[in-house]
């Protein structure tokens, strides 16, 4: 299926857009630590997924995301080798200060408050970031107009994450988005693997996913903001 906004990026955005760059070392936290933190800080309710690669090494570089949100800003998340390298593009110069007098000390702030978490519950809080990721790769499935099988598997693979989270789990709302999460799952089931996720089903998934994103991200802010 064609990504409208990742080939816009690649072909205009990251060449000709104004940009704003920081880079922040990985210590005391490895490099897999960190990306999932930017992620995490650089991601809202509303913004969109539009490319993911996640390194299979946890102490080195190789993992990148671009985020697209409807304030018309393109973030770049890289962990490179020696330090974290966060792009933010834009065309309007309201947006020029956002990376560094927002996005920036928040994730600094994040980096020393996950740093004094006790293990246990910074591998949850990680597992729960995969979980906000997996949510939104589906959601760009279904707004690029992905088959049916490719979602059906997204939304799985969303739902098996959180089922292995107690942090997920234990918190109040999890059953109800557990239920969604399977009513999804049947839903695109019954649907031919191969054909076009149906638009008469588009705004009832997107807006679940959303309510489910919502309720994901409040949960990382609690103990990432302490």
């Amino acid at each position: 299926m064609q990504n409208r906004l990742l080939e816009q990026y690649n072909t205009v955005i990251s060449s000709q857009w104004m940009s704003q760059i920081f880079t922040e070392p990985y210590e005391p936290l490895n490099h897999r630590q960190l990306f999932e933190l930017a992620y995490h800080t650089c991601n809202n309710v509303s913004t969109r997924n539009i490319f993911i690669k996640i390194s299979q090494d946890d102490d080195k570089g190789g993992s990148k995301a671009i985020l697209y949100c409807n304030n018309k800003t393109f973030t770049t998340i890289e962990a490179l080798d020696d330090e974290l390298k966060v792009t933010m593009y834009f065309n309007d110069e309201s947006n020029q200060d956002k990376l560094a007098s927002n996005i920036h000390p928040l994730l600094i702030k994040r980096k020393n408050n996950f740093n004094e978490i006790n293990e246990l519950i910074q591998n949850q809080i990680l597992k729960t970031i995969l979980v906000e990721r997996k949510l939104d790769e589906c959601a760009n499935l279904v707004m690029i107009k992905d088959i049916n099988r490719k979602i059906y598997f997204a939304i799985g693979d969303a739902r098996e994450s959180a089922a292995v989270v107690p942090l997920f789990m234990e918190t109040e709302g999890s059953n109800l988005v557990q239920l969604a999460l399977n009513k999804w799952m049947a839903t695109a089931q019954r649907l031919q693997p191969e054909e076009t996720f149906p638009e008469t089903h588009v705004q009832g998934l997107l807006k679940n996913l959303m309510q489910i994103k919502k309720w994901v991200l409040a949960i990382l802010d609690k103990y990432l903001d302490k």
